[in-house]
């Protein structure tokens, strides 16, 4: 490398040269950072939409090779404007954690391990037990005979990673069951 290239690639040289004495445009950048590209530029981009309140800020997700590499938020969202909270900025961690749970996982009364079940099984041990608790717990009056037709057996709290219309769902299905708490998260 001769002196003159050296010289010529010191940023204080490029500044005074090119005409950007304070270094915040083309005299900031070096060869190679002049050649970088974005990590994301070859990724496939599908709009979604941020999973984790009922808000609804729209989201870029990057895909390469069937993987996820990357979600941020979508300009074009009227929601959110390309901005995203905390949980949103970091949710692809809920679909590539490796301590993600993929199964459906039980654990006996009195167990000390885990066991993997099938999703037939286990929903059929759900709504055998919801049933059973329904029944057992059903009010249909009070004392004075006033019509109540509810039990208070159970509850539901919906969480923050299910969408507007899974909550929705969620309302109808405990409302049904004739449950009286049915609460969510975002609103505790």
């Amino acid at each position: 490398m001769s002196v003159r290239t050296w010289i010529e690639g010191w940023p204080a040289y490029r500044q005074m040269t090119t005409g950007d004495p304070l270094g915040r445009g083309a005299a900031a950048k070096s060869d190679r950072s002049r050649n970088l590209g974005f990590r994301t530029a070859d990724d496939r981009v599908v709009k979604s939409i941020c999973p984790y309140c009922a808000v609804g800020c729209g989201q870029d997700v990057h895909v390469a090779d069937g993987k996820i590499t990357q979600i941020e938020g979508d300009y074009d969202s009227p929601v959110s404007r390309g901005r995203l909270c905390p949980k949103g900025s970091a949710s692809k961690q809920l679909v590539t954690s490796s301590s993600r749970q993929t199964k459906v996982r039980y654990r006996r009364p009195h167990a000390t391990e885990w066991e993997d079940l099938d999703l037939d099984t286990a929903l059929d041990m759900i709504s055998d037990r919801v049933l059973d608790t329904r029944r057992r717990t059903w009010q249909d009056t009070d004392e004075n005979g006033v019509v109540l037709r509810r039990t208070l057996g159970f509850a539901s709290l919906g969480g923050a990673t299910l969408d507007n219309e899974e909550n929705y769902l969620m309302k109808k299905l405990y409302t049904a069951l004739g449950a009286v708490e049915i609460e969510n998260q975002a609103r505790i």
